[in-house]
């Protein structure tokens, strides 16, 4: 059974945490309080920052600009790993740009922080939180983009995906996330010009 660590309290790792369930995936969480929550799930054990990672597979489900800070806790353990880069790199003050290099990506400067034997894996950054909960984008299973250079890695998250009912489609190496994190950023300006709806945005016909 594949286990899964998630960093981050909010909408994504919630979603995230719903499709490992539908998996049968070992669920841990990891959040900055310790303070227990109404929202706790049953079939989730949660951590605080700082505590051990349990899962093969961990999903930073936080913003790009806490990922210096989740390194600092957690890099040597990423060691062995599979992580997956879920951010969109936004200016969320004007909505106008990525925040990374233009020949770059999250997922590619995380790869380069990384130990050498943890394998980065894009994914789900395309997909708005509503359709992962769902496993449904409109009236189509949810599509799941991902990017990675590590073959098996990403046979990993392809399982997962596909356990959960939705459809994994590899887009190529891990330079393919650069155009996956685009793909993020229009959905998302979209989004929140209510130009599409939660419980929609981009899908993939079979």
């Amino acid at each position: 059974m594949t286990s899964i660590s998630i960093i981050g309290s909010g909408r994504m790792s919630a979603a995230i945490a719903d499709v490992a369930a539908r998996a049968g995936a070992s669920i841990q969480i990891i959040r900055r309080s310790t303070a227990s929550s109404s929202r706790e799930r049953a079939d989730v054990t949660y951590g605080a920052i700082g505590d051990e990672l349990t899962g093969e597979l961990v999903v930073l489900a936080v913003p790009y600009g806490a990922y210096p800070s989740i390194l600092e806790h957690y890099r040597e353990q990423l060691d062995g790993k599979v992580v997956i880069d879920i951010s969109n790199p936004i200016d969320f003050t004007t909505y106008d740009e990525l925040t990374v290099p233009a020949d770059s990506s999250t997922a590619a400067e995380l790869a380069r922080q990384v130990p050498a034997g943890a394998a980065v894996v894009k994914a789900f950054n395309v997909n708005l939180g509503d359709t992962l909960v769902t496993g449904t984008n409109g009236t189509t299973p949810t599509t799941v983009l991902f990017a990675g250079d590590h073959p098996e890695a990403k046979i990993a998250v392809a399982g997962l995906i596909e356990a959960a009912g939705m459809r994994a489609v590899d887009v190529g190496p891990l330079s393919r996330a650069r155009e996956l994190e685009a793909m993020g950023f229009l959905q998302i300006v979209l989004a929140a010009l209510g130009k599409t709806r939660n419980e929609a945005g981009f899908a993939l016909l079979p």
